[in-house]
C-alpha cells in the first residue's frame, strides 16, 4: 500500500500531478466534438476502448491524450489529429512551410504536422523520447507507414519485434497489434503516415 506525504491522500478534485496539461485546447475540443456527434461519455469511451472516467479526465484536462488515443478519438469523431491539436481549417496551399507550423506535445511525444489537415492520409513528424508510450498497444483499421530519420526505433507487430535504424521504414496493416517506442535513450525521430478511416455510423449514405 502506497503512503502519502504527511499521511493524507491526494484530493481527488485536484488536477492529476502526473499529467500537466501540455495541450490545454484539446480537452474542450474533445468534449465539443463528442457532443456534436451526439455521443454520451459512456458510448464514446466504449468505442475508443477507454473507461468513461478516463475519457472524462481527458475532456477536463486532467489527463493528456497519447497518440493512440488521439488517433482513436479522431476516427470516432470523424475528424483528424490535426484538428484535435488545434490546427487551422484546411488550406488550399499544398506546401507546408516549416517556420509556419508550431509543434505540439502530448504524453512525452512531440508532433509536427507534415501534411494537410482534413485529408484521408495524415502525415506527421514525431519526436519520441525514450521510455514514453512504449507499453501502449494499438489496434485499429487502416494502414501505417513510418520512416526513421534519427535514432533507433523499436516496432512491435504482433509477437514480432523489429529494431529500425535511420533510413529504415515500415508499412503495415494497423489491425495488427502494434507498439512504437524509442530503442535507445537518445530517443528517435520519424516520419509517420496513417490513413484516417472514419466510422460509417458517423456518415450515413445520402
Amino acid at each position: 500500500m502506497l503512503s502519502h506525504p504527511g499521511g493524507h491522500p491526494p484530493d481527488p478534485r485536484s488536477p492529476d500531478p502526473e499529467a500537466a496539461p501540455a495541450l490545454p485546447e484539446v480537452a474542450p475540443r474533445l468534449r465539443e466534438l463528442r457532443r456534436r456527434r451526439g455521443l454520451t461519455l459512456e458510448a464514446a469511451a466504449q468505442r475508443a476502448g477507454l473507461s468513461p472516467a478516463h475519457l472524462s479526465r481527458l475532456e477536463t484536462g486532467r489527463r493528456q491524450p497519447s497518440l493512440p488515443m488521439l488517433l482513436g478519438l479522431a476516427r470516432i469523431y470523424g475528424t483528424t489529429v490535426a484538428e484535435l491539436l488545434g490546427e487551422p481549417a484546411p488550406e488550399r496551399d499544398p506546401v507546408i512551410r516549416a517556420d509556419r507550423r508550431e509543434p505540439a506535445a502530448a504524453d512525452g511525444w512531440t508532433y509536427h504536422r507534415a501534411g494537410g489537415p482534413g485529408r484521408a492520409m495524415q502525415a506527421l513528424r514525431l519526436v519520441v523520447p525514450y521510455g514514453t508510450q512504449g507499453d501502449l498497444v494499438r489496434v485499429h483499421p487502416g494502414e501505417e507507414w513510418l520512416y526513421v530519420m534519427n535514432g533507433r526505433l523499436r516496432l512491435s507487430l504482433g509477437d514480432t519485434v523489429h529494431e529500425l535504424a535511420p533510413g529504415d521504414s515500415a508499412h503495415f496493416d494497423s489491425l495488427t497489434p502494434h507498439r512504437i517506442a524509442a530503442a535507445t535513450r537518445e530517443g528517435a525521430e520519424l516520419l509517420f503516415v496513417h490513413t484516417l478511416l472514419q466510422s460509417p455510423e458517423l456518415h450515413p449514405h445520402r
